[in-house]
Order: structure tokens, then C-alpha cells, then sequence
């Protein structure tokens, strides 16, 4: 038994960290997992694990497979979708204040499954042509700014693997549809910290993004706008502002406040 999982934090439930513990460790395996690899990874004893399991399972956290693993219960999905909506809620002041500060709109997103979601947006008010996301909409990382953020900031190989999976369908005639070009795209988004998106996703439109930092869900903020704006000088212009607001979202969802 490891250090960490015989006592709690200071003040805390141990059964109550113990069962968060669990969910996390079955969501690092992929969401699903064996009890005695469960019992492994947490440190705990097999007994002990079973009967946290078996709370979670008549809970609806945790499900039983057929196989006699167990994988992240129904039940998660709807606190998932509350917590989605609720992220844009809490990213929106920053949001607005990048909106206004750069004239252009700005939109949050994560990572989910094999696709980035919009959680969140703002359109600036000073410019007559605006960029609209629809928040809800899902679309392919690799076809944009968001998503490549994103994918800069994971392992190489989860990111072959995504492909894999998904392939890399072209939405415009600028997307890139090559692994190799794609591996090599992602390396100068870790060069120069931030990631472009180049019409790739809407011919005429150009976006900026950065990936918000030590998080647990992977998500990314971007400004995006119609090509004649978003020229060069503005990407430049833009970076230090989408920097400091990925941050100042990134704290809002570990909780800290100034």
C-alpha cells in the first residue's frame, strides 16, 4: 500500500478519495479496467477495491463488462455534460475581456474522445463581420487551430493513434491530409507555442490558438477572424493576451482565485 492511498489529505473522506482515485485511474486505462490492475495502480488491497467498486457499480459510476472488467459507468456522462457547459460559464469573463482586447471572436474547446467540442464563445461587438462556432459543435483536431494545440501538447503516439483511428479527412482544400505533414505541423506549434489554423477548417478564416495549461481535460483558446484581419502582425499581436487568458482559464478550473 502506497504511502498516498493509507491516509487521506488533511480533513479529507479517505473512502470519498479513494473512490475519485479510482474513477481517475480507470479513466487513465482508457476506461476500462481488470479489479487485480485496478487494485495495482491505486495501491491498494484487492478486497478494498472490491468493495469501492461495487459502491460505484450500484452507484452507476461503474459498470460490470461481460469480460468481468469494469469500465466508467453511465452515470458520469451526465455530470461530464454539466461540467462542459459549466466550463464555459466559468471561462467566459476572460473570454470576454480577449474579445474586446483584440476586436475578434474568441472560442474555447476541448478534447473529447477523438474530436474537439466547443464549450465556449464570444464574438467581438466592433467588427460588423463576425466569426460564429457553434458551441456544441465537434469537429476533426487536425483540421483546426484548437485541435492542434491540443494535439502539440500530447504524447506522439497518442496522437498516431488518434489518427489512426479517425484518419485525416479534408475539410477544405488547405487541410492537411498527411501524417507526415501533420507530425511536422505540430512540431512547429511546440516551437512557437501556439497553433495556426489556415483556412483549414472555413475557407477565408484564419485562427490563432493556444492550448490552456495543467489541466485534466486537454482544451485549447483561439481568436479566430476572416483572413484580411487575421494577418501576421495581428497572430503576433495576439499571442502574450491568448497566453495569459488560457492561464487565467486554466486557474479557473483547478479552482484558484487571485
Amino acid at each position: 500500500m502506497t504511502p498516498e492511498a493509507a491516509a487521506p489529505r488533511s480533513g479529507g473522506v479517505q473512502s470519498l478519495e479513494r473512490g475519485f482515485a479510482i474513477l481517475d485511474k480507470m479513466a487513465d486505462a482508457g476506461g476500462v479496467i481488470s479489479l487485480s490492475q485496478l487494485a495495482a495502480d491505486a495501491g491498494l488491497p484487492l478486497p478494498t477495491i472490491h468493495r469501492l467498486v461495487r459502491t460505484l457499480v450500484d452507484l452507476g459510476y461503474v459498470r460490470q463488462e461481460a469480460s468481468r472488467q469494469y469500465s466508467l459507468g453511465p452515470r458520469l456522462i451526465r455530470l461530464g455534460e454539466t461540467t462542459s457547459r459549466m466550463l464555459g460559464r466559468w471561462a467566459r469573463p476572460h473570454m470576454e475581456r480577449l474579445a474586446q482586447e483584440l476586436g475578434e471572436s474568441v472560442n474555447l474547446a476541448l478534447l473529447d474522445g477523438d474530436q474537439v467540442v466547443y464549450v465556449g464563445q464570444v464574438m467581438a461587438s466592433q467588427n460588423s463581420m463576425r466569426m460564429f462556432t457553434e458551441v456544441g459543435r465537434r469537429a476533426h483536431p487536425h483540421s483546426t487551430g484548437v485541435g492542434k494545440a491540443i494535439m502539440a501538447q500530447l504524447d506522439p503516439a497518442e496522437v498516431r493513434a488518434l489518427v489512426g483511428r479517425t484518419g485525416l479527412p479534408a475539410r477544405t482544400e488547405h487541410t492537411i491530409t498527411s501524417a507526415e505533414e501533420l507530425e511536422a505541423e505540430l512540431q512547429r506549434t511546440r516551437d512557437r507555442g501556439y497553433a495556426l489554423d489556415e483556412g483549414e477548417q472555413e475557407i477565408g478564416v484564419r485562427c490563432v490558438a493556444v492550448a490552456v495549461p495543467d489541466v485534466p481535460q486537454p482544451m485549447a483558446v483561439s481568436v479566430s477572424g476572416p483572413l484580411p484581419r487575421m494577418t501576421d502582425a495581428f497572430v503576433t499581436r495576439a499571442c502574450d493576451p491568448l497566453r495569459r487568458t488560457a492561464e487565467a482559464i486554466a486557474a479557473e478550473v483547478r479552482g484558484v482565485r487571485p
